[in-house]
């Protein structure tokens, strides 16, 4: 029944199907915010001035979905977690948060896989670019011979490129470049820099005054 009725939201035109998630979900949505043929049922919604998801998109098993001010998700992602409460998968993290809460002007592209098992939060006026990323806040614990989770930050006005992978507790810094095909797997804390590689590491520092650091605006045209 709750499959069927969530279909049927899916399929009603935006201006309806914006008053049913804001009446019978509780969700927060602005007037200018949109979503496209998507599937979208977090427990909560966020969704600031502007904000807009595209066509294709699966969000399930979240605990919260907020997109901050003209923040964008594009087409064809998959962005899933696993849901709190009792469950001996993660019973050793009972503060763990399954969300993805992205800034003002920040942007996800298109068909790229985030696993919200504990929180992402991606910083304002930063795009993950391209398209076949894999982002993992879950993991197998060897020695403890569990599964594991830990939250992934990126900065803000950062750029992450095309089809790399990111796992469970890293963090990219404000202003940084990731490189495309890159596997960043720990935190760093040098902000300005390109980290590239397999694992990424620091390559060399970016200049402070480039343009796409001083942006007003999200998306680059």
């Amino acid at each position: 029944m709750k499959f069927l009725l969530r279909l049927m939201v899916v399929l009603l035109p935006w201006i309806l199907r914006r008053h049913v998630l804001r009446v019978v979900y509780g969700y927060r949505i602005h007037p200018t915010a949109r979503i496209g043929w998507s599937w979208v049922f977090p427990e909560r919604l966020i969704l600031e001035e502007g904000a807009r998801i595209g066509h294709l998109n699966v969000v399930i098993r979240l605990h919260r979905l907020e997109l901050g001010r003209g923040a964008m998700i594009g087409r064809s992602n998959w962005i899933t977690g696993f849901p709190r409460g009792a469950s001996r998968h993660f019973a050793h993290l009972p503060n763990r948060d399954p969300s993805l809460v992205m800034g003002a002007q920040s942007a996800v592209t298109k068909q790229h896989f985030l696993d919200c098992t504990e929180r992402i939060t991606i910083g304002a006026f930063t795009t993950v670019g391209g398209q076949g990323s894999q982002i993992m806040t879950h993991e197998i614990d060897l020695q403890g011979n569990r599964q594991d989770a830990a939250p992934i930050t990126l900065g803000e006005y950062c750029f992450v490129g095309t089809a790399v992978v990111i796992l469970s507790g890293a963090q990219l810094p404000s202003k940084s470049v990731l490189g495309a095909k890159a596997l960043l797997n720990k935190t760093y804390t040098a902000s300005g820099w390109l980290y590239a590689g397999v694992p990424a590491h620091p390559i060399h520092a970016l200049p402070a005054d480039a343009a796409y650091f001083q942006r007003t605006t999200g998306w680059v045209w």
